[in-house]
């Protein structure tokens, strides 16, 4: 099977954790030994997300006292890339020492006049008190909202148009490379009236984008790979219900929020309607369970 594989950057860098290089091995470690032994009998494409580490470059940036400028969104998102990208290319090598993996630097084109721009909703970054919450959006002039009990910065998640790469991705999993890409959803650029491209104050979903990816390459299957076990009816409540089997039918009548299992929930109900193959979202090291429909939530036609 072929199968694309999305990891939550909040997975990689959990809420409230000390944003240490020791922290996110750690979590690495705990993805790449189940995406290894799917590789054994699978193609594999992974995509990662960068929330938290973005919002963490992002802050070191604006208070760096030698920049007149801090760096650009984009800019930020290709560091991330690069940092994330190795992490999982050094920890799956480490266990695949006889297969080729590539982790490839990915640009995604996004509509200049998408309305997400004006409307920010991807939290990145870590969490924040009420007053230092109150403290970055004064000084910075940045937009921030509740994750929770807690607040956190978020910034324009613009929808995936298509990915620029994709030719190469396409040639390299052919070829049984296992590919790391579009991490952040792809390094989000724009198209300029002149035809040129330049990047985007934004941070794409890479659920959106690992879809995209999987509906493009004509994946068997897609796994959003998070940092809880199953989709929850009612999470955080009372009455909060595991979703086991499900459609994208039965999931559009529940409200899931838009900065965490919502967009998560739109990837898989898409990948489902345009292809019905089957999409499951789950915890990270659960990944071959995932696809035995053993654990997680499965979502199908």
């Amino acid at each position: 099977m072929r199968l694309v594989i999305a990891i939550g950057g909040n997975a990689l860098l959990e809420r409230g954790e000390v944003p240490a290089a020791s922290a996110q091995r750690e979590h690495v470690a705990v993805a790449a030994g189940p995406i290894a032994q799917l590789a054994s009998d699978h193609e594999i494409l992974i995509t990662h997300g960068n929330g938290p580490q973005v919002g963490l470059l992002a802050s070191e940036s604006q208070q760096d006292p030698v920049l007149v400028v801090p760096y650009p969104l984009d800019i930020i998102g290709a560091q991330t890339q690069g940092m994330i990208g190795y992490l999982l290319l050094q920890a799956l090598s480490n266990l695949l020492p006889d297969r080729v993996i590539v982790s490839l630097i990915t640009r995604t084109l996004v509509d200049v006049n998408d309305p997400a721009f004006a409307a920010p909703t991807k939290f990145v970054g870590p969490t924040l008190t009420p007053k230092e919450a109150g403290a970055v959006a004064s000084s910075y002039g940045w937009a921030v909202a509740h994750d929770g009990p807690h607040w956190r910065r978020v910034v324009p998640s613009p929808r995936p148009t298509r990915v620029l790469e994709l030719s190469a991705i396409r040639s390299l999993i052919n070829d049984d490379t296992i590919v790391i890409c579009a991490g952040g959803g792809g390094i989000p650029v724009t198209s300029r009236t002149d035809g040129s491209l330049g990047g985007a104050e934004a941070v794409i979903d890479k659920d959106q984008t690992a879809s995209l990816l999987a509906e493009e390459l004509a994946a068997d299957a897609l796994l959003l790979l998070t940092d809880v076990s199953c989709v929850m009816d009612g999470f955080g409540t009372t009455r909060a219900r595991a979703i086991r089997h499900t459609t994208p039918d039965q999931l559009d009548a529940i409200d899931f929020p838009s900065g965490s299992m919502g967009p998560k929930v739109d990837a898989a109900c898409d990948f489902v309607r345009a292809t019905g193959k089957p999409a499951m979202i789950g915890a990270l090291g659960d990944a071959v369970e995932l696809l035995a429909g053993t654990r997680g939530t499965t979502v199908t036609t």
